[in-house]
């Protein structure tokens, strides 16, 4: 009786096991397919956010290194006694670890030798390419005319490499054009665009050579419109540009724009600025602090004073100034240190499509320092000489501009910004371009020709 309960009970597992059996059999593939859509599915969606996330350099931010906290560049270390030592043609401490060594193959030595003038003001250091020959006389014809202003001494320069895939026919051109008008330097390097650092340092290394007699030195590219009476007003009183030509009580006024309080300019001289003092108009002053400058014109001294006690003199002051609609002869004293076009603070791009990408082991912070496009930006000499030898300690970068942003931070030298040199097309009409300096997307000589004479007759060219 016992035996047969037993047999009964098992006979009820075994049934309810093989209905369950049974059941697992029926769902497990609903489930096996379902279990294999979701997980592909989602192992899509993560492949597809992760391939996303690496081609736009996600990856590689997570892994960047903080700029303002941590930053060095090759060569690591204290470099100020071995680019004096350089400067002065002793042998540094430090053995240099960047060369430019490319030989010229035509150098033009004596082209800023001036009989009339010890010294000369700007020198035009234009970036070309060989095939460019209508953009070169264009700009011979227009702004980089030797005699463009027939009482301030200036020169211009074009700057080459070479293109092995030249015909021959262009290359007797250019050696025809070489002959003519002297006016080429060319180096024996290859010239693409990767290649512009190379092509900037030859130009540095061809003016500390052969060019060291000029006050300053303009690099630009043969596509900028370039407003000469501009630049020398610019550089006659940076700080004020333009300001200082509308209003010339300014001409110690505030900044058009800083970029931070960290980037303000580093003058070994520094120029008249009045930072903290408040200008709302010319009828409305409210500053009391005091200080005093002198500035000539036409051999009179006037004193301007911000003193509130001194209001009615600056009024007659400045009213005579106005009536003379005269511009102050401001000059900036030979050892000043300046490095000045429009001013970028950025981060390195990551995304691999980019034309400006950069990897981890060729940057690895998340910010550059603060550095001008390469377009249009002019250099004192003293800056010039400072960021030449202090190449030699600052490992190459392919990027022109941002190569001259790291060698400035390794001389110490900040960029000083300014508004009006434009590393964009600025939109064009008659009397939008009064105090612009540069403006870029003048690749067409007959525009550029166009718009120059067009400024230069209203008196702002």
């Amino acid at each position: 009786m016992e035996l047969q309960t037993c047999d009964k009970n098992c006979d009820k597992i075994i049934k309810q096991k093989n209905k369950m059996f049974c059941l697992m059999e029926r769902l497990f593939p609903v489930f096996k397919r379902t279990i294999f859509k979701i997980k592909f599915k989602h192992v899509s969606i993560l492949f597809i956010i992760l391939m996303t996330s690496q081609f736009f350099g996600l990856f590689t931010h997570i892994f960047e290194v903080s700029f303002e906290d941590n930053f060095s560049y090759p060569y690591d270390g204290d470099v100020s006694s071995s680019v004096e030592a350089l400067k002065h043609n002793k042998n540094p401490e430090i053995t240099p670890i960047n060369y430019y060594n490319y030989t010229y193959i035509s150098e033009i030595k004596e082209h800023c030798v001036d009989n009339d003038y010890h010294t000369l003001r700007i020198i035009f250091i234009v970036k070309s390419a060989i095939n460019h020959f209508e953009r070169r006389s264009a700009i011979r014809n227009s702004w980089g005319h030797k005699k463009r202003f027939f009482d301030v001494p200036t020169r211009t320069v074009f700057l080459l490499g070479i293109n092995p895939n030249i015909d021959k026919l262009s290359q007797l051109k250019l050696d025809e054009e070489i002959k003519k008008y002297k006016d080429i330097v060319q180096a024996n390097f290859i010239d693409t665009y990767y290649n512009n650092t190379i092509k900037t340092m030859i130009g540095l290394k061809w003016a500390v050579n052969y060019c060291s007699n000029s006050k300053f030195y303009m690099f630009v590219d043969d596509d900028i419109y370039v407003s000469v009476k501009n630049v020398l007003r610019f550089i006659r009183n940076p700080t004020s540009y333009p300001d200082y030509l509308q209003d010339p009580s300014r001409l110690g006024g505030p900044r058009k724009r800083e970029i931070s309080e960290s980037y303000v300019p580093n003058y070994n001289y520094r120029l008249p600025n009045n930072n903290n003092n408040n200008y709302n108009d010319t009828t409305n002053e409210t500053n009391t602090n005091y200080q005093r400058h002198q500035y000539r014109l036409n051999d009179t001294l006037i004193n301007i004073s911000s003193n509130d006690n001194n209001n009615s003199n600056n009024n007659s002051n400045r009213n005579l100034i106005r009536n003379r609609r005269q511009v102050f002869d401001f000059e900036l004293p030979s050892d000043v240190i300046l490095f000045a076009g429009y001013v970028f603070v950025s981060s390195p791009h990551r995304y691999k499509s980019s034309k400006w990408y950069v990897s981890l082991d060729e940057y690895k912070y998340d910010m550059w320092p603060p550095y001008v496009t390469a377009g249009a930006y002019i250099l004192s000499k003293e800056a010039l000489i400072d960021m030449y030898y202090t190449s030699y300690y600052t490992k190459h970068f392919r990027f022109d501009d941002i190569y001259l942003g790291l060698v400035a931070k390794k001389a110490g030298i900040e960029p000083f910004h300014c508004d009006e040199f434009h590393f964009y097309k600025k939109e064009y009409t008659k009397y939008n371009y009064k105090y612009v300096i540069t403006s870029h997307g003048y690749g067409d000589p007959g525009e550029l020709m166009q718009v120059w004479n067009e400024q230069k007759s209203l008196g702002n060219a």
